[in-house]
């Protein structure tokens, strides 16, 4: 006989199967969700809550409900991640009673029903504050990209900065050096740069400083914030990697796409 504590046997065979209310204790998050579903008039939200005639069944728009308001607040952000959830999480498990969407369901829910689905979970992050569910500081997302106010031009990165700053110096260098060759040649042959040239040269190389000086500014304020990127336009801003073009955006990081 062994000191350790021992589970079942996988080959037990049990007379009475648990209850699935046994997956979940009393003050599980997950029986917020359900009663929440539960008391939304769907029909006035704009779902669909009427099956189809013909073909074969859907899911009903409450269960897919509960399955995409589940991984709103433990931010499982995609649908595949949602599917396979499904069949391992014993909360969904629960509150889905053993069904699993695939996660092309999953992703069309979302996608058929966007603006009615906002509005639950502005009702779900309200409801989730009034119990002390969530606390200010936790926000869940998935992974769309928004388009944002702001451009490439006024988002910088530590990376951007630094090659920003080093193509400034080699201008200001360049220009420079034609200032100090106008200054050679009127020693050794009298002879004079027009003064047009002069002036232009000097105020591209006014303009150059004061360009670097903005760059050093964002650098500085990167430094004190510990920022790794900052927006001027608009601070919730992100530059981010779009797959389809693989080229930089400027959007706020939420849901789908670009």
């Amino acid at each position: 006989m062994t000191r350790f504590i021992e589970g079942v046997a996988r080959d037990q065979i049990t007379l009475l199967p648990e209850s699935l209310d046994d997956y979940v204790a009393e003050d599980n998050p997950a029986w917020v969700v359900d009663a929440f579903v539960e008391m939304l008039d769907l029909a006035s939200l704009g779902f669909a809550v009427e099956p189809e005639t013909m073909g074969r069944p859907g899911y009903h728009p409450g269960l897919m409900l509960r399955i995409y308001l589940y991984g709103y607040l433990n931010q499982v952000q995609s649908s595949r991640r949602l599917e396979r959830e499904c069949g391992r999480n014993l909360e969904l498990i629960w509150l889905t009673g053993r069904l699993k969407p695939d996660f092309k369901t999953i992703a069309d829910f979302r996608k058929d029903n966007g603006p009615a689905i906002r509005k639950v979970c502005q009702q779900f992050v309200a409801l989730c504050r009034d119990i002390k569910l969530l606390d200010s500081d936790i926000v869940a997302i998935d992974g769309s990209r928004f388009k944002a106010v702001n451009s490439k031009a006024k988002s910088y990165t530590r990376g951007k900065l630094k090659q920003k700053l080093g193509e400034i110096d080699k201008a200001i260098e360049r220009y420079l050096m034609e200032l100090d060759r106008a200054d050679e040649a009127l020693a050794k042959t009298g002879s004079t740069v027009p003064i047009s040239q002069i002036v232009r040269t000097s105020r591209k190389l006014a303009n150059l400083n004061k360009e670097a000086k903005r760059y050093r500014a964002v650098e500085e304020r990167m430094d004190a914030t510990g920022e790794t990127q900052v927006s001027l336009s608009d601070p919730d801003a992100k530059s981010m990697t779009t797959t389809a073009r693989n080229a930089a955006c400027c959007g706020i990081q939420c849901s789908n796409g670009c």
